[in-house]
């Protein structure tokens, strides 16, 4: 059974790391450029209100996240915005309803404090998370583009 609740990310840095070290061996597209995170960073965006973080966990262990930054849009200043950070499940965790629990219960979360739209970004090798999201009733709206500078 995954229990889906919000957490402090400066409350939660312990566990957090581990998992997101493996997210990053999954998903990386520079594989080359170390991750380090601003935990600085991050806490002063909880401090200020931006930052949401929904865990899933299992028997008390966490097994997934989600994090979104939440503010204004700098184009819309009336309209609140989630724009997703992270999005990651161990993959034991990815077959059922896990995932898409974890996405719900912070759909329903933004939605009751006043979020209007929520972005989510999938990695093109990855593509079951965009297939899963249009099942949820998400529109392709963009498409990201990287560039390495310092290669050439």
């Amino acid at each position: 059974m995954i229990k889906v609740q919000q957490e402090q990310v400066s409350e939660i840095w312990g566990e957090l790391i581990p998992l997101l070290e493996q997210h990053w061996r999954e998903i990386a597209h520079y594989q080359d450029i170390a991750l380090d995170v601003d935990r600085e960073a991050y806490e002063t965006l909880e401090h200020i209100g931006c930052i949401r973080c929904w865990t899933a966990r299992a028997a008390g262990a966490l097994v997934g996240y989600v994090v979104f930054f939440v503010r204004p849009n700098m184009h819309y200043r009336a309209s609140k915005q989630a724009l997703q950070d992270v999005l990651f499940l161990l993959p034991e965790y990815r077959r059922g309803r896990a995932g898409v629990t974890l996405i719900r219960v912070a759909e329903t979360r933004l939605r009751d404090e006043g979020v209007q739209v929520v972005y989510h970004h999938a990695k093109k090798r990855h593509p079951r998370v965009g297939e899963l999201l249009g099942r949820l009733g998400y529109d392709l709206v963009d498409e990201i583009w990287a560039k390495r500078l310092d290669r050439e």
